[in-house]
């Protein structure tokens, strides 16, 4: 056989190779783009409802057999296929301001394929912002995550969908933790034991574009990444008027200290360190005692680590020395000698946790006064999450809301 003839019967088996022995199915698919109609308005400027349902129709005799549609952020829209190929509806939400890519397969009547891929944009709607809390950076085994909200959030359903694609990831440790709904528009989050030392938190929302209720979409957030330090632990006895200094359960300093004094008693229970201030001017009129009462003060005060946004402080006393590790003379505030007080200002870092036992005053509110979030059991928290036990996810790697203003107690 000549090398021509070769040629010319090796052209002709591979044509009848690619023509699929007369399957239908086997052709290259034809534009299916006049045989499908989109409840949508596809390309141009023109942009979708995102609150309205994409439906796509066969026409002159044609099936659609699959779509997809995904959305610029790979996200894809579920939708639901009629048994006799004649119409697919979306089943999900739109994604508002979203640029959608849709591909759809079809057949005609005599069972060749079809294909037509075409995009449109989604309009732009409301956004529900989040800022997450507290900045990147190294934080004690105590510190909640916090997720501020540009709007109110109060359906239970919305809720849902909110702290659904709310998400904290913990590493290396596996722990277990929920958000608990504050308020409206403040979610805080904290696993069901203090963070492991050493931990590495990372938050982030996958919210952007997911419709909450009807005119209110997710926005974008700023990620955030926290990494925790040692397991410190302050803890003060103010009926033996003493503190015990712990890291990571090792005692380090046993500390003679005063508490507050009858009428101004120390609030009981878990704190956090919310900040530190080498020196701070404490002024009795920021809490209500006025001046040329017995019980007033305007003083400048050495290192002073705050616990509550009143105004509640570890800090140095040095007029109380002679009364520190005998009684309770202060107005609410841990005060001690000015080396210990140097010393611990040194130790600690904000998240840390600084807890008070036996003492006459109140038990610290969860949220109202800076973080008291660990005085709830875990059974009261999850009360508070919109996902209830669905929340209980166990992680594997997850910034703080601005100060009000600043009130000291002396």
């Amino acid at each position: 056989m000549s090398s021509a003839l070769l040629v010319a019967s090796l052209a002709a088996g591979l044509a009848a190779c690619g023509g699929g022995g007369g399957n239908p199915l086997a052709s290259t698919p034809y534009d299916a783009s006049g045989q499908i109609a989109f409840s949508a308005a596809m390309g141009g400027k023109a942009r979708t409802d995102p609150s309205k349902t994409l439906e796509i129709t066969a026409k002159g005799g044609s099936q659609i057999t699959d779509v997809t549609a995904t959305d610029a952020a790979g996200r894809h829209l579920r939708g639901e296929l009629a048994a006799d190929g004649s119409r697919w509806r979306s089943t999900s939400a739109l994604a508002a301001g979203a640029h959608y890519t849709v591909r759809v397969s079809t057949e005609d009547e005599l069972g060749r394929p079809g294909r037509h891929t075409t995009t449109f944009d989604t309009a732009a709607a409301k956004q529900l912002r989040v800022t997450f809390g507290p900045d990147s950076g190294t934080y004690g085994v105590g510190q909640p995550v916090t997720a501020a909200l540009s709007s109110p959030v109060t359906d239970a359903g919305d809720r849902a969908t909110v702290e659904q694609n709310l998400h904290v990831e913990a590493s290396p440790e596996a722990v277990q933790g929920a958000w608990y709904w504050v308020d409206s528009k403040t979610l805080h989050y904290r696993p069901r034991e203090y963070w492991p030392p050493r931990e590495q938190i990372a938050v982030s929302s996958t919210l952007d574009g997911v419709k909450v209720r009807d005119g209110l979409y997710g926005g974008p957030a700023k990620s955030v990444a926290l990494r925790i330090g040692d397991r410190v632990e302050a803890v003060t006895n103010a009926a033996a008027h003493v503190m015990t200094f712990r890291r990571n359960g090792q005692l380090v300093r046993t500390i003679p200290v005063t508490t507050g004094k009858p009428g101004f008693s120390t609030r009981n229970g878990i704190k956090v360190v919310l900040g530190q201030e080498s020196l701070v001017r404490m002024d009795s009129n920021t809490v209500g005692i006025a001046a040329g009462s017995s019980d007033a003060y305007d003083l400048p005060v050495r290192w002073a680590t705050r616990v509550t946004w009143s105004g509640e402080y570890v800090h140095a006393a040095p007029w109380s020395v002679s009364a520190q590790g005998r009684a309770n003379v202060s107005h609410g505030c841990t005060g001690m000698s000015m080396e210990n007080a140097h010393w611990f200002f040194d130790q600690v870092r904000r998240g840390d946790i600084v807890r008070v036992v036996g003492s006459l005053g109140p038990t610290m509110t969860p949220f109202d006064n800076g973080f008291g979030d660990w005085n709830l059991s875990w059974a009261a928290w999850m009360k508070g999450s919109a996902i209830g036990a669905r929340a209980e996810t166990v992680l594997t790697a997850k910034r703080i809301q601005a100060a009000p203003r600043l009130r000291p107690e002396l």
